[in-house]
């Protein structure tokens, strides 16, 4: 491989536990300055990949390119990258500014050059009168900046970042998100980010993989893959997604071929209400109803059988309105654009 724009590449690469295929026949390519997400369920494959990268295992075969250069065989000390924990992994008996500079000791940079290297990276993710502090003395969320600004501080061409969310708790867990993609972009280096949280891939990627069982199932942007699921597979774990074929897809759509409608993209409408050109329609009665405050998911048991989730906003509709839906007959409507047909599981 020659090509630079390419910060890692991974060629035929297998990494096997047993009988356990972690990773089989993987093939992908990273782009130098994305922010790349490796998703998928526990036990996907995706954490292997991140430490086939760092070194940290051995690819049973196959080759891993670091811009150009083969690191398939190279110790992970002489791999230009660094790894955020999701345990942090912070001295305790260690300062702030000590934390984040003990890798640049080590390293033996100047003093001064230390400091000043220390100090800018403590302002970039906003510790800068935190230096004196001890990890006991901060919060999560604090802590994982330090954790971050560590492994930032020795300007790796590729961060990698194994679930380094997953402690903090979902209000925190959002406002990082957004705080580790700025960053990403301030200090434009790759980034390769290990999660099984969908929402949390879609919120900061600009490209993403899905695994299965060693396997790469899509990839693509948030919205790519969101909206044009490839594999039954990518359209139930991305997001809610309605799946439809055979006899049930044949009466709604005309073909038994498996399609895909997303929830949110099907309205309901009183059990008469015409069907125009550009839509398509199946009717049901309401067999479940869950308000959820921001919105409110039906499961509607259709007439030809099967059934589909609807999810609508509560733009103006209360908790006591929305429950009274149960058990009515109605009509669902969505655009004919929004049936994504994909092909059938192997």
């Amino acid at each position: 491989m020659t090509d630079n724009n390419i910060a890692v590449q991974f060629s035929n690469v297998n990494r096997h536990f047993g009988e356990v295929k972690a990773v089989d026949q993987l093939n992908l390519d990273i782009h130098d300055g994305e922010f790349f997400t490796l998703l998928g369920p526990s036990g996907s494959g995706k954490t292997t990949c991140l430490r086939l990268i760092a070194g940290f295992e051995r690819p049973d075969s196959g080759q891993i390119y670091l811009y150009g250069h083969n690191v398939s065989a190279l110790p992970p000390y002489e791999r230009d990258v660094n790894t955020v924990f999701q345990d942090y992994a912070l001295f305790p008996h260690m300062t702030v500014e000590k934390n984040v500079g003990y890798g640049l000791m080590i390293k033996k940079v100047p003093a001064a050059e230390r400091q000043r290297r220390v100090q800018d990276i403590l302002e970039l993710v906003q510790l800068g009168g935190l230096a004196g502090r001890k990890p006991g003395q901060l919060s999560g969320g604090q802590r994982q900046r330090v954790a971050l600004a560590r492994a930032l501080v020795n300007h790796p061409r590729v961060l990698l970042l194994d679930e380094p969310l997953g402690a903090l708790d979902l209000k925190l867990r959002q406002q990082m998100q957004l705080e580790l993609k700025t960053i990403q972009q301030q200090v434009g280096i790759t980034f390769v980010y290990v999660t099984h949280d969908q929402e949390e891939a879609l919120t900061m990627s600009d490209r993403l993989a899905v695994f299965n069982q060693g396997r790469i199932e899509q990839v693509g942007t948030p919205s790519e893959i969101y909206e044009h699921p490839a594999t039954p597979f990518v359209a139930g774990f991305v997001g809610v997604s309605n799946l439809v074929s055979g006899k049930t897809a044949q009466a709604i759509t005309g073909s038994p071929q498996m399609f895909s409608v997303r929830p949110e993209k099907i309205h309901l409408a009183d059990p008469a209400a015409p069907v125009p050109d550009d839509m398509v329609a199946a009717d049901g009665r309401v067999r479940d109803v869950v308000y959820l405050g921001i919105m409110t998911r039906y499961l509607v048991e259709l007439n030809v059988g099967g059934d589909l989730t609807v999810v609508e906003q509560n733009l103006d509709t209360s908790s006591k309105e929305a429950l009274t839906a149960r058990g009515r007959a109605v009509r669902l409507l969505w655009y004919r654009r929004h049936c994504r047909h994909i092909p059938a599981a192997n």
